[in-house]
């Protein structure tokens, strides 16, 4: 078995702080994708990790305390590689591959557009470049499994408030479009291959008391491709963790 957790950490530092470590000896995860790590290697004690038993892979933005990706696993990839060929993302660190035998694993976090006009078509530019860049990616690496904040819900049952949130960034037609086509492509979501119901959310707002009376947002997903679908062992949510205003979500698959 292969337990891959996804996590938007919110800051690695932050986390680690809230003994983000001793939740991982509990969770065990095979492979760890974190995202927005906010950090540089130095700026924390990469031996928590290491002493555990994890090769770490830390991609930095080139902004201080701003975005960032990660991978820890305790086998040792076959290839690590660090961005997307593409300057105006991999300066931001938002998209890191480990290959292994079986398949291969992306850490990725997609740009958020809330904070105005600019980064919205920032972020609709790194969706269409985003599909284009694993369109060609499966021809060489045909089994992938990409977890990470894509920060966009897909169905009216993965945002608390659907009606409401019609024309906000993160539940706009074109990006709810998007993972559609995506998912048309040959990808699973795999947390709704096991679980059809609503109310299942990995972002809070830390406002109004959001996370308490559960009023979130899915964003966070691990798709996996099409041939990865009889390995798809259990895909949850765990929402009890809270080391960030995002949960982790996990993915067990069998080889």
């Amino acid at each position: 078995m292969v337990r891959v957790i996804s996590y938007n950490i919110n800051g690695i530092r932050a986390a680690l702080k809230k003994q983000l470590d001793l939740w991982i000896d509990v969770a065990k995860p095979d492979v760890l994708c974190l995202q927005e790590i906010k950090a540089i290697e130095g700026q924390f004690d990469n031996s928590v990790f290491s002493d555990r038993g994890y090769h770490t892979y830390w991609y930095s933005a080139q902004k201080k305390g701003y975005s960032g990706t990660a991978i820890l696993t305790k086998q040792k990839p076959n290839h690590v590689e660090y961005g997307m060929g593409n300057s105006l993302y991999d300066n931001e660190g938002r998209v890191l591959r480990a290959d292994f035998d079986q398949f291969s694993v992306i850490s990725v976090y997609m740009p958020s557009g809330s904070s105005g006009e600019l980064r919205q078509e920032f972020k609709i530019q790194f969706l269409k470049d985003f599909k284009e860049y694993i369109d060609k990616l499966k021809k060489q690496f045909p089994k992938l499994v990409i977890a990470g904040d894509f920060n966009i819900c897909h169905q009216p049952i993965d945002i608390h408030n659907p009606q409401r949130n019609q024309k906000t960034s993160g539940f706009l037609p074109e990006e709810r479009e998007w993972i559609t086509n995506f998912l048309d492509s040959g990808f699973i979501d795999t947390f709704r291959f096991f679980n059809d119901e609503p109310h299942h959310y990995s972002w809070w707002s830390y406002r109004a008391n959001a996370r308490a009376k559960n009023l979130g947002w899915r964003i966070d997903y691990q798709m996996a491709t099409k041939n990865l679908e009889s390995n798809l062992k259990r895909g949850s949510i765990l929402s009890k963790a809270v080391h960030s205003d995002h949960c982790p979500i996990l993915l067990d698959l069998s080889f």
